[in-house]
């Protein structure tokens, strides 16, 4: 089996726990030197992965609010990160399946986060499930998935706008989930949330990493790239406040912060 057959098994499986599963295995047969970095397909056109009939996904606007102090709430919270957990598993694979002729440590970087990625869902939707719930059981939104349509045909884009944007925001609001977890008396879910946390700056740092080496392939300044693709294509996801030790240790410079301040103040007044 070829790495891009791998990544298109994965994204094609649609039961999430299978899904899982095989992310493992398949990360585990890459790292034993098991699949083949040869191309012998065409990249297909981006289209939607595999996923359950639920959750059902409906605009971000139309997610209802509720609070940690029930545990209905607090699973309905922890519900929209194990979605957003499922969803990094198939980001992950799809930027292994799509960008190709890549450096070998590309694939290496990005199998690693399909794994930790997957091993977060399971922890999640564990925790669901001691909470009398599962996922699929409360609605959710396709925002990741569509930046990765929108950022398909350019590992340059891409890896600009999903790691350093989308995921990057959750190095920002994490630490505030745990507190109101902890605050409530849900120290369970505030732990899980943390191991999370903490891995997820190394899969910033790798976005961070590539998108650099993308700049300098195709000779582009990369603060003014950066600034260019957000004020084009994620200007709405950007909002303080940051942050800021995550931010540095996933790469993040000060012109960067200054500029993402800039940004993010342009976006309140407007």
């Amino acid at each position: 089996m070829s790495l891009y057959q791998a990544a298109k098994a994965c994204l094609a499986t649609s039961d999430p726990l299978e899904k899982a599963a095989l992310t493992q295995e398949l990360a585990a047969r890459f790292f034993r030197g098991e699949l083949s970095l040869e191309a012998d397909d065409i990249v297909e056109p981006i289209k939607a992965p595999g996923r359950p009939d639920k959750p059902v996904l409906v605009p971000p606007k139309n997610l209802p609010k509720r609070g940690m102090g029930t545990t209905e709430g607090r699973a309905c919270f922890l519900h929209a990160i194990t979605h957003i957990e499922f969803n990094a598993m198939n980001l992950a694979w799809d930027a292994v399946y799509r960008f190709r002729d890549m450096p070998q440590e590309f694939y290496a970087d990005f199998i690693r986060v399909a794994s930790d990625e997957s091993r977060h869902f399971m922890m999640l939707s564990g925790r669901l499930r001691e909470m009398g719930m599962q996922y699929g059981d409360f609605e959710a939104h396709n925002g990741l998935w569509e930046m990765a349509e929108k950022t398909a045909h350019s590992c340059l884009a891409r890896m600009a706008l999903v790691p350093r944007v989308l995921e990057a925001r959750g190095l920002d609001v994490t630490p505030g989930m745990m507190a109101r977890l902890r605050s409530v008396g849900d120290h369970v879910s505030a732990d899980i949330l943390e191991i999370i946390l903490q891995e997820e700056i190394p899969h910033v740092a790798a976005g961070t990493r590539w998108f650099l080496w993308c700049c300098e392939q195709e000779k582009k300044e990369p603060l003014q790239t950066f600034s260019d693709l957000i004020t084009g294509l994620a200007k709405a996801s950007i909002r303080g406040p940051y942050n800021l030790p995550a931010r540095n240790a996933a790469g993040f410079g000060d012109r960067e912060m200054a500029m993402l301040e800039e940004l993010s103040t342009q976006a309140v007044f407007n």
